[in-house]
């Protein structure tokens, strides 16, 4: 084994101290390094989970408030559409109302113009009377030639009128 020796270069008890030196090292660095590092890395594991849990609940919740979003939204919708159709309801009835209003005002305008066609319409008929029975009684004067009391005026004229009611 001498020849491999030289020829290879590897001292035996050479290579048992660099196996201890390199196992003594390793388990140095095993226990002052190696820990030290995985406890690092393990943290650094921990707070990038904890960041996407964080992520995660912040998605979550931004969730909810978008969904409580939609329902707020589509409950103000709703509300506006009803007070929208209330609204066209009152509309509707108030004009319903303004038109039943202006017909009876112009019923009432009817009414009272019927009332002064009829009341001017006797007044004519009055004054009509009235001219006609003076002319009457100017012809019957004439006509009789003598003159005529207040009782005997009277007289004619209500004949007069009471036949000119029955012939109208």
């Amino acid at each position: 084994m001498g020849q491999f020796e030289a020829f290879v270069g590897v001292n035996f008890w050479t290579a048992l101290f660099v196996l201890l030196n390199t196992l003594t090292i390793y388990f140095v660095a095993k226990k002052f390094l190696f820990k030290p590092v995985m406890e690092m890395i393990q943290s650094r594991q921990k707070e990038i989970d904890d960041m996407y849990a964080e992520a995660d609940a912040a998605k979550a919740n931004a969730d909810a408030m978008e969904a409580e979003y939609k329902s707020r939204l589509a409950a103000a919708q709703e509300t506006s559409d009803t007070l929208v159709k209330e609204a066209m309801a009152r509309g509707k009835n108030r004009e319903e109302e303004i038109v039943r209003q202006a017909n009876r005002e112009a019923d009432a305008i009817r009414e009272k113009a019927t009332q002064d066609i009829a009341r001017e319409k006797q007044k004519a008929l009055n004054d009509a009377k009235d001219e006609i029975s003076s002319i009457a009684l100017e012809i019957a004067g004439k006509v009789i030639g003598e003159s005529m009391d207040g009782e005997k005026q009277q007289k004619l004229v209500d004949n007069f009128l009471a036949e000119l009611g029955e012939q109208a």
